[in-house]
């Protein structure tokens, strides 16, 4: 029996693979994302130690004429221009502040008890600066008050007409105050020397000042004797022992004169010597004449 040959049937056509090598339809932005890039060959600089220099990148013309652009002309806003006159104004005050602290070097080299007593005499002044504003209210609304106002603004003037006397020297003054006594047994206390401890007092609250026997007022002046020894005051020769006699408060008036570089100080250097006595209660008794003005007179309200 022979073997019957199947014919087998004709094998279905595959389709045809797609052809790999050809690209696909791609568009073209993706095919430029989809390409790697070009990576530039780095030069190495220095082949024992192995390191590697990278070239500079080069911005192009556009990108710096967008930067140049961006930083000039600088552009300032309200709120910066005002940050700028803040700081300014803080650096002139600094410097200014800077300039006074150098200004009072002398105190630096103060010791600690002269300092307190500066502070005290400073304290002492704004206390007098205070009563008088006080009184001077207080007349002002008895003034105002009172039922007879002709008789108690006389009683104000009488009372004025004292306190001004004795600022002019025309009237005696009492009250707690000290004497200064200077010897000068060289002969080196001059008229200048006279004249800042009399500027000392009258800072320090000095109401009423005789200088021996010579009243001190607005217009005193000093000059030293030309024939020699001694100094004079208002024209009249004044000779050492000097003897201020002055009404004020002893616990200003003491540490003026002791302060650091002040007359204590200055006179001891001229071999001079001072010596302050507070009392609670000293005279100034001596007057002066007062001189009829020559060019001024009273303004017109």
């Amino acid at each position: 029996m022979g073997e019957e040959k199947k014919e087998h049937p004709e094998a279905e056509s595959v389709p045809d693979a797609p052809d790999v090598s050809e690209e696909p339809d791609t568009p073209e932005p993706v095919r430029e994302l989809l390409e790697e890039p070009a990576v530039e060959p780095v030069q190495e600089s220095g082949a024992e130690s192995g390191v590697t220099a990278r070239q500079p990148v080069r911005l192009p013309a556009e990108g710096r004429a967008r930067l140049k652009a961006a930083m000039w002309p600088p552009r300032v806003s309200r709120g910066q221009l005002v940050v700028a006159l803040l700081l300014f104004a803080l650096g002139l005050a600094l410097a200014i502040q800077v300039r006074s602290t150098n200004d009072h070097s002398q105190l630096r080299g103060a010791r600690q008890e002269d300092l307190v007593r500066i502070l005290d005499e400073l304290d002492g002044r704004q206390q007098r600066l205070q009563l008088e504003k006080t009184q001077l209210e207080q007349s002002l609304a008895q003034l105002e008050n009172s039922s007879n106002q002709a008789k108690e603004a006389q009683e104000q003037t009488r009372k004025k007409a004292a306190e001004l006397g004795v600022l002019a020297g025309t009237e005696k003054a009492t009250g707690p105050g000290i004497v200064l006594t200077i010897d000068d047994p060289q002969g080196q206390v001059k008229a200048d020397m006279l004249l800042d401890t009399l500027q000392e007092l009258r800072a320090a609250g000095a109401e009423a000042i005789q200088i021996n026997d010579v009243r001190v007022v607005a217009g005193t002046y000093f000059t030293d004797n030309p024939s020699g020894g001694g100094v004079q005051i208002d024209g009249k020769g004044v000779s050492q022992p000097f003897r201020f006699v002055v009404v004020g408060n002893p616990q200003d008036l003491t540490p003026a004169l002791n302060i650091p570089g002040g007359v204590v100080r200055s006179l001891e250097k001229q071999q001079a010597r001072a010596t302050i006595v507070q009392q609670q209660k000293v005279v100034v008794d001596a007057l002066a004449t007062p001189k009829p003005l020559q060019y001024g007179k009273p303004a017109a309200k």
